[in-house]
């Protein structure tokens, strides 16, 4: 579909939407094309209209896919049709009229300080000033720079691969981040962050293969080659698999969740946050409150007077 086309083209070139949003709001919209059996624009456009996409809604919960998923599919046809709206092919966006499914609100999972704490004392090592000229010394050292940054700057996965030595300005102690939509952020780095990563730009110059300049990677294997998605996740995965007493999934994301949940519990405002993790909006970042509410609630119940005497009044 032509149409179809020229809107993943919009959303990669003015939108600067990622290579794989691009690819899942493909998938979403091959998959309605295929439901509603538009064989060319014109059918497509006929097929866009609150009844179908109702029954198209209908079918995607009858294949047992979760609340949040048929959203997502959802989601994708009405950004679809705001842009055909946009482009005068529609005269309004029909999923406005359309009944979504309700879904539970997930709260951000995030890992408890004393197993973080425990991560980086058992890492030191590899953090120090102890040189280890072997490529698993090597592979250690970069293995906790990866976790380090992600902890230290509450980047994305994709904001981590992206960049480049020239990103961390060791004078000034802050790391310029490129983030969604191509903004631009500066994030204030600890001293002890630029000496872990000083050490670790030592040992790339000393092993890895390759001249390196400023505009080179920042992370980089021994071999030279930068970081990909897949790699980054699965270094988080195994570092703090191995590190003992992490629950639950051990991703980059639930690091930056972490952060977050951190930085609001010890007192930074929401809107330092917000800048801080790059958000568009401050309802993104309004997520992180819930987790404190739950632990104050937690608080409240055992350290309560009333709350200890099963709600009747004390002495």
């Amino acid at each position: 579909m032509i149409l179809v086309e020229k809107y993943l083209t919009y959303i990669s070139t003015v939108r600067r939407y990622s290579v794989r949003t691009r690819d899942i709001y493909g998938k979403c919209l091959g998959e309605f094309c295929v439901f509603t059996q538009a064989s060319d624009d014109a059918e497509l456009l006929e097929s866009l209209i609150p009844n179908i996409i109702r029954g198209y809604e209908a079918s995607l919960l009858e294949k047992k896919l979760n609340a949040r998923t048929v959203n997502l599919h959802i989601s994708v046809l009405s950004g679809f049709c705001r842009y055909l709206v946009k482009e005068g092919m529609l005269k309004s966006n029909p999923v406005k009229l359309v009944k979504r499914p309700k879904t539970e609100k997930r709260l951000p999972e995030f890992f408890r300080e004393e197993d973080i704490r425990n991560y980086f004392a058992g890492t030191e090592a590899y953090a120090s000033e102890i040189p280890d000229l072997t490529t698993a010394g090597y592979d250690r050292r970069l293995r906790r720079a990866v976790v380090s940054t992600l902890y230290c700057t509450g980047i994305r996965r994709s904001e981590l691969t992206s960049l480049r030595r020239k990103d961390v300005d060791f004078s000034r102690r802050v790391m310029r981040v490129t983030g969604k939509g191509d903004k631009m952020r500066e994030i204030p780095l600890l001293p002890s962050y630029c000496q872990e990563i000083s050490l670790y730009l030592h040992a790339v110059d000393t092993m890895a293969d390759g001249v390196f300049d400023l505009s080179s990677p920042l992370f980089v294997t021994v071999k030279g080659r930068a970081l990909y998605p897949e790699l980054v996740d699965r270094i988080v995965k195994q570092e703090l698999g191995a590190a003992g007493g992490f629950s639950g999934r051990k991703s980059p994301h639930v690091l930056r969740h972490t952060v977050a949940t951190g930085l609001l519990d010890d007192g930074a405002d929401l809107n330092s946050i917000k800048e801080f993790l790059g958000h568009a909006s401050l309802a993104a970042t309004q997520v992180y409150t819930h987790n404190s509410i739950e632990k104050l609630k937690h608080v409240y119940e055992s350290a309560h007077p009333r709350a200890k005497n099963g709600g009747k009044n004390g002495d």
